[in-house]
């Protein structure tokens, strides 16, 4: 995988994770009650559920890749259309500021159970890997290494992002986060994603 189709991954797949999604509020308000350490067992709820997304993806990818460079390019375009979708969706999104829950302290079982059921319920993770990972693969390449690097790649920017939304949770407890602060969010990532499909859209097979 060249440097500059991988930089363009890891730079879409950071947009992604850091555009508000029902699991960083889910580790925000744990965060808020449980303190930011014990968030992190949340996040490896979350994280083992896109690791799940991820394996069933490219187990099923990796042999149809090789074998069909038309459906490498129809799944690319699918791909495009899809990064256009999300990039749409953020800049109108009308969701409102990240309300912080407070509660009484759950365990770490019930906490990593809690980011993985949310994780798991949401599709967004199964349908990116299944239409953008495609489209950065090197095909005169072994294709499974390119992927292990692209899930590992993905997995850190999950729990970096999440982190921080795990930081903004025990910072801002009661208070939440204003509207105009997701707003604003939401509108620079949406502007990412769109410039994200732009440049998927040109990647050669």
């Amino acid at each position: 995988m060249e440097l500059s189709i991988f930089l363009l991954f890891a730079a879409t797949t950071f947009v992604v994770v850091l555009t508000p999604s029902p699991a960083a509020i889910a580790v925000a308000a744990q965060a808020s009650s449980n303190g930011f350490v014990r968030s992190q067992s949340a996040i490896g709820g979350a994280a083992s559920a896109n690791t799940a997304f991820f394996v069933l993806s490219a187990t099923g990818l990796s042999a149809s890749i090789i074998a069909s460079e038309t459906l490498f390019m129809a799944i690319k375009w699918f791909g495009v259309a899809y990064l256009t979708y999300l990039g749409l969706s953020a800049i109108f999104s009308r969701s409102g500021g990240l309300q912080i829950e407070q509660g009484k302290p759950r365990s770490m079982a019930s906490l990593y159970a809690k980011g993985f059921l949310v994780e798991a319920a949401n599709p967004k993770a199964l349908l990116y890997f299944a239409a953008i990972l495609p489209q950065f693969l090197d095909t005169n390449m072994p294709i499974m290494p390119q992927m292990a690097i692209m899930g590992v790649t993905t997995l850190f920017f999950d729990w970096a992002v999440y982190s921080g939304y795990a930081t903004l949770g025990a910072q801002v407890a009661r208070t939440g986060v204003r509207p105009s602060l997701v707003s604003a969010i939401n509108r620079l990532a949406g502007g990412a994603l769109l410039y994200s499909a732009f440049r998927v859209a040109k990647v050669a097979v």
